[in-house]
């Protein structure tokens, strides 16, 4: 494991000279509070502590930090909401966390160019919130809309139930004022709808898991919010039958639905008992939730009919129509409550976040299935049928040892991620490699790609500070 330098009373007096005495903290809870996330594979009693935290206001602060931290080589780790699935802003080396709570503010709702400008530390469904003042709206937020941090978007190019029609950060993005980790800021692109003057640095810097930099300013392209939205909640005996109703859809209904999500019956039936809700459970295998949205009512609802009927040739049990707020916040209440319920069920649990091309996801399932009673283990599946991202959760077997589980998850994990890539597939599709998938990460990805990725990190971040431990193994 790589060497760091410790933070010193000295290192504490500049941090201070640079964002304010008020905005370091050295104390345990302040600490504390900034050493987990959500990801489900750590443990109980497992935390990254840093050693400090430093809030600072803007990227001239930002740059000064980095500066030092390179001066006396700190690791540093950038923190959004902490709402992360793959331990991506864990300081695994201890040294200095740069949170953004200071940095929260909404600069611009800029209508006449159809642009939001806004700090890293903004909720990203705030965002929403104050462009649909104006009728418009950010269509690429993740499911954690209403807690993540958009900054954390931009690190993780986040992506959701809407990415099968709308797609994902990445694709809203104009503009970046962004910190290298040598502490360069950087302004790239801006109230822009179109850009090809020279590589595309925007880019390369989204979903780069704050490995090699912080945004500090964000310009996000905005559009017109839809006027009508329709969800069809339709079960199935089996995930085949499900699978199959969704490239149908879109070929031979012509319609691209906002959203179309998977629930397998235990991840269904798991979060409709958590919600005392008593919707169809009996018989069903697989159910797919799926949103329509338009500007025209009537076009939405013939949308909606013709979905409906090729689901019904597809062998659709059931399917219940939401069209209004009530009843549409009632059926995504089952979806966006899954990882709850599964913590209730197990909390020991641990989700994936595999991605194998649409067609594939029957052979997926099935793989999964023969996984599971390979290691006499329950593993159940949800996620984005519409982009083939879903989320096999495995549940810890009873009877082993805490040594014992690690060796065998450890198995089932490999399994899953060597299946998804004889699919096609890769083993993140919206989560990041971060910190937990660090060893899959650097055993599938080809050579060539991972050594390419590597000589960029060691250009930008010659001294290794920038967020270590995350995407490429120490081993």
């Amino acid at each position: 494991m790589k060497e760091f330098g410790k933070i010193s009373e000295k290192i504490i007096s500049e941090l201070k000279n640079i964002v304010g005495e008020r905005c370091v903290w050295t104390t345990n809870e302040k600490r504390l509070s900034c050493s987990r996330d959500q990801t489900s594979a750590l443990k109980e009693n497992e935390y990254y502590i840093p050693e400090v935290v430093v809030a600072p206001a803007d990227a001239e602060q930002i740059s000064k930090v980095l500066k030092l931290a390179n001066k006396y080589i700190i690791p540093v780790t950038p923190r959004g909401g902490g709402t992360g699935l793959s331990g991506g802003s864990l300081p695994v080396y201890g040294g200095i966390v740069i949170t953004d709570e200071r940095m929260n503010k909404i600069i611009e709702i800029d209508s006449k160019n159809l642009v939001a400008v806004v700090q890293p530390g903004v909720i990203t469904g705030d965002i929403n919130t104050a462009a649909a003042k104006v009728g418009l709206w950010y269509a690429g937020y993740p499911m954690s809309v209403d807690i993540c941090h958009i900054g954390g978007n931009i690190a993780e190019n986040s992506g959701g139930g809407m990415a099968v029609k709308y797609g994902v950060t990445m694709r809203y993005v104009l503009g970046l004022e962004f910190v290298t980790p040598t502490g360069e800021i950087l302004e790239l692109g801006g109230k822009l709808m179109k850009n090809v003057t020279g590589y595309n640095l925007k880019e390369f810097f989204i979903g780069s898991e704050g490995t090699l930099g912080i945004a500090t300013k964000i310009t996000l392209r905005l559009q017109p919010l839809p006027k009508n939205k329709v969800d069809l909640l339709v079960m199935f005996h089996t995930t085949e039958e499900a699978i199959a109703a969704v490239p149908k859809i879109v070929t031979e209904g012509g319609i691209l639905p906002s959203a179309i999500e998977y629930m397998d019956k235990y991840t269904y039936k798991a979060s409709c008992d958590f919600l005392n809700e008593e919707l169809p459970i009996n018989d069903v295998g697989a159910v797919l939730l799926i949103e329509l949205d338009g500007t025209r009512e009537q076009s939405v609802e013939l949308d909606a009919d013709r979905t409906g009927n090729i689901c019904s040739e597809c062998g659709a049990m059931e399917i219940y129509v939401a069209d209004n707020a009530t009843t549409r916040e009632r059926v995504w209440s089952v979806r966006l409550h899954i990882d709850e319920a599964l913590r209730v069920t197990d909390p020991t649990h641990t989700d994936e976040d595999t991605v194998v091309p649409v067609s594939e996801i029957p052979k997926f399932a099935e793989g999964i299935e023969n996984i599971a009673k390979k290691h006499g283990v329950k593993i159940t599946n949800f996620g984005h049928a519409g982009d083939g991202n879903l989320h096999p959760t495995i549940s810890r077997k009873e009877g082993l040892s805490d040594k014992e589980w690690d060796d065998l998850e450890r198995k089932i994990e490999w399994d899953i991620f060597n299946l998804t890539y004889s699919l096609g597939g890769v083993i993140s599709g919206e989560h990041g490699i971060g910190w937990k998938r660090t060893e899959f990460f650097a055993g599938l990805c080809p050579a060539p790609e991972l050594s390419i990725m590597k000589s960029i990190k060691k250009l930008l971040d010659p001294n290794g500070i920038m967020n270590p431990g995350k995407v490429f193994s120490d081993k």
